[in-house]
């Protein structure tokens, strides 16, 4: 009969729990923003190929890709194991930047390559986007990494047909291309800046049919609504933005390589670097161990707030930029 000794147990399980709080500790620091131009110059240097338009937003693409699948610990969202089943920070962050891929890829596959509505579409990208769109947290049969490198590939060999003369690979830097895609991102911030914003418990009055007395909804909804995000999912959230301004600031910046023509016509450059900025200081060090959650203008810090304060501006930017592209 096998005997247990008790300390030894004891030291076992301590033992196991010190290396998984180390773990959780290093996986959970963020990935730091990659200079795009300059990763740019390296990746066509390494193709042996010229930096062409649309090559820059596709190595921003990939690289974010390739940095969720990568980064210390992997891709945790699906893990299954100690510790990363008990994190919650880096897989909202993860997801925060998977919506933005996610978005990227569906205007990539049906704008940004395409010169018209009745053109087709290019067949890496149709194998890509719904790759992205597999779901985030299956572990395995099959696993959700795999299905994100099978969409990197098809990202990869799009990218380097794009820099092929002599292949038929397209991407169209045109104003309202980039007016598609700018779209999406409005959606995706205006989101979150609500979701940030409701850390507090705001009552608001229900604006969902506003400024058509002909609409219609498919069911009533209160006139005045309380909206509050539960405790619990506070950090989430947060997070869950952070991650999507890390990506949304790789994509900026490769649009400001790729759409510099069209931005500098418009005269919205310093528009373009100034949402940057904005974006930028999402990422700045949280000296808190933990998100805090004070009511309003209270004696405590609310980084639900503060976060939900650059994206909104950020946001109200990008709105502004949009409107110049269309009708500047």
């Amino acid at each position: 009969m096998i005997k247990f000794n008790k300390n030894i147990v004891a030291g076992v399980v301590a033992g196991v729990v010190a290396v998984g709080a180390v773990l959780s500790i290093w996986w959970d620091i963020e990935p730091d923003v990659a200079n795009v131009k300059q990763l740019s110059i390296e990746q066509a240097q390494k193709l042996g190929v010229e930096p062409v338009t649309g090559f820059a937003t596709m190595t921003a693409v990939i690289s974010v890709t390739d940095t969720l699948l990568n980064k210390p610990g992997g891709y945790l969202t699906n893990d299954k194991m100690y510790p990363s089943v008990l994190m919650d920070n880096m897989p909202a962050f993860e997801f925060g930047a998977l919506q933005q891929v996610r978005d990227l890829s569906l205007v990539l596959r049906n704008d940004l390559s395409r010169s018209q509505s009745q053109s087709v579409e290019d067949p890496d990208l149709v194998k890509a986007q719904p790759s992205l769109n597999f779901s985030n947290n299956s572990w395995i049969f099959p696993s959700t990494e795999s299905e994100y490198k099978k969409a990197l590939e098809h990202f990869n060999q799009y990218r380097t047909r794009l820099a092929n003369p002599a292949s038929d690979a397209q991407f169209y830097a045109r104003a309202d291309n980039l007016a598609e895609w700018l779209k999406e991102v409005e959606k995706r911030l205006g989101s979150l800046s609500q979701r940030l914003s409701a850390s507090v418990g705001q009552e608001r009055l229900n604006t969902d049919l506003a400024g058509d007395s002909a609409a219609k909804q498919s069911t009533r909804a209160m006139a005045n609504q309380l909206v509050k995000t539960s405790w619990w999912k506070l950090d989430d959230v947060f997070y869950e933005a952070r991650g999507s301004s890390w990506a949304l600031i790789h994509f900026l910046k490769a649009i400001e390589i790729d759409f510099h023509s069209v931005l500098e016509k418009k005269n919205a450059l310093v528009s373009l670097q100034q949402i940057i900025r904005e974006l930028e200081q999402t990422q700045e060090t949280i000296w808190s161990p933990m998100i805090l959650n004070g009511s309003g203008f209270g004696p405590m810090a609310n980084h639900s707030l503060v976060m939900a304060n650059y994206i909104s501006r950020a946001n109200a930017a990008i709105i502004d930029l949009n409107t110049l592209l269309q009708q500047g």
